[in-house]
């Protein structure tokens, strides 16, 4: 059974505010790959962040996104919420992503514990000079990410997949099996659909990109989605992601279950639109 809820200020407790938030819980918030790990340090989360570089986005989304997330990681927020953990530590590693065979490493593992390892993290993301690539593949994205997690020298109580888009998956293998493939190994998916243009036939957006996250890409204990809808909300909605991230929060209000049914937006909606219009 899955689980919606809107989790709005509730979240981030009144921490900061952007974006609109909604999210699935569900039970165990531990991570069961996280057990497997033995005799190694110990962090909070082991957080993957997957960003879409695809053409897309436009070069002042590119810019203003890796911004959004060097400057949340050096935030007064985002220390105070990792201070919240038991190790008040957080292992992350930041990769761009566009086609199914296109994904780039910028940051390797690295433990953030502290405000001097945090400007080194966003120092180095912000080094490094902005690039994009066809196609969008999310599915792409989420299978490059999972074995990420079996070479991270850290362990964590949770493992989460932190996805960026601003369009459906249209490349490789259909978006569910690469999410499905996440459940089963206890690795939560969480959302950020880029929303702030107007769907276009050229860039192939679609409207309601919001509830094709929530359908068809996130999941795992208390996985939401964070939806940009204002252009000037961009960072401060990356950085209200990322608080709630790291200090694991769930929702607070009670969680009414929705019985299963079909994706309000069909999971292959950007294959069928990439069919329709390249005839391949």
């Amino acid at each position: 059974m899955r689980w919606f809820v809107s989790i709005g200020a509730v979240l981030v407790a009144g921490a900061i505010t952007g974006g609109d938030v909604a999210g699935i819980a569900a039970p165990n918030p531990r991570s069961q790959l996280a057990d497997t790990k033995e005799n190694v340090p110990s962090v909070d989360v082991e957080l993957v962040i997957a960003v879409d570089v695809s053409y897309s986005m436009d070069l002042d989304e590119l810019a203003v996104q890796r911004e959004g997330y060097a400057q949340a990681i050096v935030s007064k927020d985002f220390l105070q919420a990792m201070r919240t953990g038991p190790t008040s530590k957080v292992a992350v590693t930041y990769f761009e992503w566009s086609a199914s065979s296109d994904q780039k490493i910028i940051i390797p593992w690295r433990v953030i514990d502290g405000p001097e390892s945090a400007d080194a993290v966003a120092a180095e993301i912000m080094k490094t000079p902005v690039r994009r690539g066809s196609r969008t593949s999310i599915s792409g994205a989420i299978n490059f990410a999972m074995p990420l997690f079996e070479e991270n020298p850290y362990r964590g109580l949770r493992r989460v997949i932190d996805i960026s888009g601003d369009g459906p998956n249209n490349n490789g293998a259909p978006v569910t099996g690469a999410r499905d493939a996440a459940l089963e190994k206890g690795i939560t998916i969480n959302g950020l659909p880029i929303m702030v243009k107007e769907p276009s036939y050229a860039t192939m957006d679609i409207d309601n990109l919001d509830l094709y996250y929530e359908d068809c890409v996130i999941g795992g204990p208390s996985s939401f989605v964070v939806t940009i809808k204002d252009r000037d909300k961009f960072k401060e909605a990356i950085r209200t992601k990322l608080i709630v991230e790291v200090a694991g929060r769930t929702p607070e209000r009670r969680i009414v279950p929705v019985a299963e049914k079909e994706p309000r937006v069909p999971c292959l909606i950007g294959e069928k639109l990439w069919q329709d219009r390249w005839g391949r």
